[in-house]
């Protein structure tokens, strides 16, 4: 197949919703045994089943993190450039329709921004923005991208989707990878969440990845938005399915996975399903399960308790301190931000916490090279106690 949107269409949400809630305890058992899971084990750990598995789950993604990751944890953050958007979105503060004051970032204040992150010890960056290609398109980051790029180890962007010469381009500019979630791979719902704009495209956001691989650029990160669509679950293995397919057709790309969840925001709406954190934890172990070498990344949309305690697991990208309206780091705006973080820790509060576990926080490119945490900081195995997340 020649790209995803092939796969896609020849996947049956209603019949895969079917198969994951049909696995039995025996099934899970028999994905628990495996060396290498396939995606009928990856369905039994994401169903119904393997809650009362979480135990042995969370062990063995704890191990296959440790292998592959040791006990390194990488620190990002999100620079949001502007919040103009030409997109009418149900679930989003930024929504064109949301009656919110209007801000893109000039060179002055992009300077200052940089400046801020660097204080706080970032060198790693999320550049996000609104849809809004014509104030915010190729024109502007073209100006702003060799500025900001001097500032930051590496550079990714949260933008709306392009053509493939234009990552092709960003990446000599010294782009490294794209972030882009889509929302929910269940095309009914997908259009009752998008109702003005480009954004109202399925197919064209559902093929960006692969204009990505094309494109070469470096990583490529994935998601859907969990709350949007009526099942999680099988939203859930849809992101797998793209994995998968990215993975096998374009092997020179590295891949991230990200599992946000639906925040309050300025006009949001109640999310159709509930993906509580006990399940959270669940998708997270099978998701390394699955794809042991691949980024799993929790964003600041997460508790403090639950990041704390999630993290040591089976995570190995974080964000923090994160401010989700432009200019969020040197002026402090709240009124223009895209939802509200839960965990508004500051960065040096979070990498505190993850020391205390035995976690090794990296902000440079080349502190993984500067050797591995000593024995006696290796994070403990955790039975019973990554719990305090309900289990039922």
């Amino acid at each position: 197949m020649n790209n995803f949107t092939d796969v896609w269409s020849a996947l049956d949400w209603d019949d895969i919703s079917l198969r994951i809630n049909s696995k039995s305890t025996r099934d899970v058992e028999r994905a628990l045994g495996r060396n290498k899971i396939t995606r009928e084990d990856f369905m039994a750990l994401i169903s119904p089943a393997a809650l009362p598995y979480l135990e042995q789950m969370a062990q063995r993604a704890q191990q296959l993190t440790r292998q592959r990751f040791g006990n390194t944890v990488n620190f990002f953050a999100p620079l949001y450039l502007s919040n103009l958007c030409a997109n009418e979105c149900t679930y989003c503060g930024f929504s064109m329709s949301n009656k919110i004051k209007r801000k893109t970032l000039d060179e002055e204040e992009i300077g200052r921004e940089c400046e801020a992150l660097n204080a706080l010890g970032f060198k790693h960056l999320l550049l996000v923005t609104g849809e809004h290609k014509t104030k915010v398109g190729m024109d502007y980051f073209r100006r702003h991208f060799p500025a900001i790029r001097s500032h930051f180890d590496s550079l990714m962007i949260e933008v709306q989707p392009l053509p493939q010469e234009d990552y092709a381009e960003l990446k000599t500019l010294g782009l490294d990878g794209v972030l882009v979630y889509q929302e929910t791979y269940h095309a009914p719902t997908y259009a009752l969440h998008h109702l003005r704009g480009q954004k109202q495209d399925f197919f064209w956001r559902l093929g960006t990845p692969d204009r990505l691989g094309r494109a070469g650029i470096d990583k490529i990160g994935l998601g859907a938005l969990f709350g949007l669509s009526g099942n999680w679950r099988t939203d859930s293995y849809m992101v797998a399915e793209h994995l998968l397919y990215l993975q096998q057709n374009y092997w020179q790309s590295r891949y991230s996975v990200a599992f946000p969840r639906l925040r309050p925001c300025t006009g949001g709406i109640e999310p159709a399903s509930l993906l509580e954190e006990n399940q959270l934890v669940q998708l997270i172990c099978a998701f390394r399960m699955l794809a042991p070498d691949v980024e799993l990344s929790l964003s600041t949309r997460e508790s403090p308790y639950f990041r704390d305690h999630v993290i040591p697991l089976a995570i190995n990208t974080v964000s923090a301190g994160s401010k989700t309206q432009p200019g969020g780091y040197a002026d402090d705006h709240p009124e223009l931000e895209q939802f509200a973080p839960h965990d508004n820790r500051s960065p040096q509060r979070v990498a505190s916490a993850l020391t205390q576990a035995g976690l090794q926080p990296v902000w440079k490119d080349w502190d993984s090279f500067l050797g591995r945490a000593s024995k006696e900081n290796v994070v403990p195995k955790q039975t019973g106690k990554f719990s305090g997340i309900r289990i039922p």
